[in-house]
């Protein structure tokens, strides 16, 4: 019989006797529950005496009942017994503050706290730490100030709840103060100055953080782990590893955050092999291992070792979280895996967490840049809380998807819900208000920035109105503002001023701009094959002889235009003019035959865009079978009957001949089409697309 199934039958044997037991009975078999950690049985006791009318002594009992009370989580049970103790002392409120506090009870902890009339060290600790656990750190600080005034000496467990409440802050100027005031006796406590190794570390300040770590004494793992992390938050990578090898040398056990932090240090570094080579060697992972090593994979874009290893831990049944699951919608969103995207999805509603605001706002980002605007705004209105990022998801979702009416839409219902627009909000606004030409409005928002919100506009808001007026067709707007901005412009801004100069056959502005992104990144092809387009386009070809024979002499890589398309859940990718598929032959028989039928219903190439001193019929021909034709070629081919949308995926800008020919297959074929390029997303239906021919 165990421990509990006993309680059970003597606290059954009690309810049996028909009256009230001795003192001493109900005083052993309560210690035997809260030794026991069995809540249910200690009510029961309870009960009995409340309804054999048995009333203690004095507080022992019932602060016992209490903090077991506290401690599993039965908050309804704690206030009913505190609120008809006919003896409470300072144990008896210290139990209330501990349940309040566990259970992130802000606002009852913060009324216990004011309404207590003796409090000791333990009260000021219990607050403090329930305040910092809850993010509530300025108030923790006060107690701090409150404790003092009221002649209490800090503790220990004070000065660690209050550097943490400082950490959190990043306030450094008032954890500095703390740690002149920490008193002699305390100076080595270990657990002191692993709170100020933290402290340190987190505002910056990782020189001094090891300054504590090199002098403490009975350094335990924990004051490893913070100094490591230390280095691997400040960037300080060789350093980070070098204290982990130290570690080993001292014959220190790493832990799992030992591993967690050494992990992000080699993904941090670019060495991904090192990292999946230690990872495969750890006997015990964690979530937070699990959730490095994806996070790490994704950030050094191994998108799909990502979704492998997210696989892999579902198998070994390891719980992921909200952080886990925010980082690989994020990564379905890259690669615009719309099936991996949605087994993600079902994953946070089968734990719980789809409600959370980072995993919402990423699902909606995330169907956003899928091309699924409709799933995006279904999550988004459903969302029960939602903050700045969300709306802005949502906002620039719209902008991209061509939705732009929708963003101006959803920006002013923004504003009448009470929320404040950041920089990002306006980057969305400004980018709707160019696809739609919308100069004056554009404009209006752009002046809102600063008069209305009181931000100041960013480089990105700039390149956003030069946008607006240069595919308006007003360049000495352009211009004007170019010279109005109080910032350096960046490589943002020349390349906007290069794309709409392309747009308005400006060469000599086109000029300008090249010169400063050459200046500025002289090893990035795409300003120089624009304006060697430009001059081709213009049929300057001597010039555009002199552009290439200087990207030969810079030793300057174009990098090839590729798209790719998932068909069945499997990722194909095409280059232009590609031959090395399996299936080539039928791809391009199926191409040819759908040229065929475009130009029957009036499609012509343009060969205007074969930026080559050749024939015409070259011209034509080299631009009949661009990657994004070839991928949707493929898609016709294995799926003819399909009602699905065909997605596909450009990592450049599509060109103008390409954007025409899926417009004609969209009517001809009564397919929708779904491109999304560097730019943004084109949904090709009947004959139009959504971004009102801006590319």
């Amino acid at each position: 019989m165990t421990r509990k199934q006993k309680l059970r039958q003597a606290v059954d044997s009690l309810y049996s006797l028909g009256k009230a037991a001795e003192p001493s009975t109900y005083t052993s078999l309560l210690l035997e529950c809260v030794g026991a950690d069995d809540a249910v049985e200690a009510k029961r006791l309870q009960s009995h005496m409340d309804l054999h009318s048995f009333q203690p002594k004095d507080a022992f009992l019932h602060n016992r009942l209490l903090h077991l009370f506290a401690k599993t989580g039965r908050l309804s049970d704690a206030h009913q017994l505190f609120d008809k103790m006919p003896h409470r002392d300072v144990f008896s409120w210290n139990a209330m503050l501990s349940a309040h506090a566990k259970a992130g009870n802000v606002a009852r902890l913060r009324e216990v706290f004011d309404g207590m009339v003796v409090r000791d060290s333990v009260s000021y600790n219990t607050a403090i730490s329930g305040f910092v656990g809850s993010g509530c750190c300025g108030e923790a600080l006060e107690v701090l100030g409150r404790m003092r005034r009221g002649g209490m000496r800090p503790t220990e467990y004070t000065y660690v709840g209050v550097l943490n409440a400082c950490s959190q802050l990043l306030d450094l100027r008032r954890g500095r103060e703390i740690h002149g005031q920490i008193v002699v006796g305390l100076i080595g406590n270990v657990f002191v100055w692993n709170a100020l190794i933290d402290l340190y570390a987190k505002c910056g300040d990782v020189d001094r953080a090891r300054w504590v770590f090199d002098r403490m004494v009975g350094i335990n793992v924990v004051s490893w782990n913070s100094m490591i992390s230390g280095y691997l938050r400040n960037g300080r990578l060789d350093e980070c590893l070098d204290l982990f090898h130290q570690m080993q040398a001292f014959g220190v056990e790493p832990d799992l955050v030992t591993m967690s932090s050494v992990l992000g240090a080699y993904f941090q570094m670019g060495l991904v092999e090192e990292a999946t080579r230690i990872f495969r060697g750890m006997k015990e992972r964690d979530g937070v291992c699990w959730t490095t090593m994806i996070v790490g994979y994704s950030q050094n874009k191994r998108e799909e070792n990502a979704l492998l290893l997210f696989q892999e831990m579902l198998s070994e049944n390891i719980r992921p979280d909200n952080y886990t699951i925010s980082c690989l919608v994020s990564v379905c969103a890259r690669l615009a895996v719309s099936d991996h995207g949605k087994v993600v999805h079902c994953k946070a509603i089968q734990i719980g967490i789809e409600d959370d605001l980072p995993v919402s706002t990423a699902l909606v980002d995330m169907y956003s840049k899928l091309g699924e605007i409709t799933d995006a705004w279904t999550l988004f209105k459903t969302m029960p809380v939602r903050n700045v990022i969300s709306w802005n998801a949502m906002i620039i979702g719209y902008a991209q998807n061509g939705r732009d009416e929708d963003a101006l839409a959803l920006y002013e219902r923004m504003l009448e819900e009470n929320f404040k627009p950041d920089n990002i909000t306006f980057v969305g606004v400004l980018s709707a208000c160019g696809h739609l030409g919308l100069v004056d409005e554009g404009r209006s928002y752009f002046s809102s920035i600063s008069e209305q919100h009181g931000l100041r506009p960013t480089l990105d808001h700039y390149a956003c109105m030069m946008n607006l007026y240069g595919r308006s067709g007003h360049m000495k707007e352009v211009m004007d503002m170019l010279k109005a901005m109080p910032d350096k412009p960046n490589q943002l801004i020349w390349s906007t001023l290069l794309s709409v100069s392309r747009i308005n056959k400006e060469i000599d502005h086109a000029e300008v701009a090249a010169k400063h992104l050459f200046e500025l990144d002289s090893q990035n092809a795409e300003p120089y094959i624009m304006l060697s387009n430009m001059y081709a386009a213009a049929g300057r070809w001597t010039d555009v002889a002199s552009m290439r024979s200087l990207m030969k002499d810079r030793n300057i890589q174009k990098s090839a235009a590729y798209s790719w398309i998932q068909v069945d859940n499997e990722v194909y990718k095409f280059v232009s003019d590609d031959r090395t598929h399996p299936q080539s032959e039928e791809i391009y028989r199926e191409l040819n035959r759908l040229i065929k039928r475009m130009q029957e219903a009036g499609f012509t190439s343009d060969s205007m865009l074969a930026l080559h001193d050749v024939g015409e019929e070259e011209k034509v021909k080299s631009v009949c079978y661009h990657s994004e034709k070839l991928a949707l070629a493929f898609a016709l081919n294995r799926k003819p009957e399909s009602a699905m949308p065909i997605r596909i995926l450009k990592n450049i800008r599509v060109c103008a001949d390409c954007h025409r020919f899926m417009k004609f297959v969209s009517k001809v074929m009564q397919r929708h089409i779904v491109l999304r390029d560097s730019s943004l997303f084109h949904h090709f239906r009947d004959g139009q697309c959504s971004c009102n021919d801006f590319w």
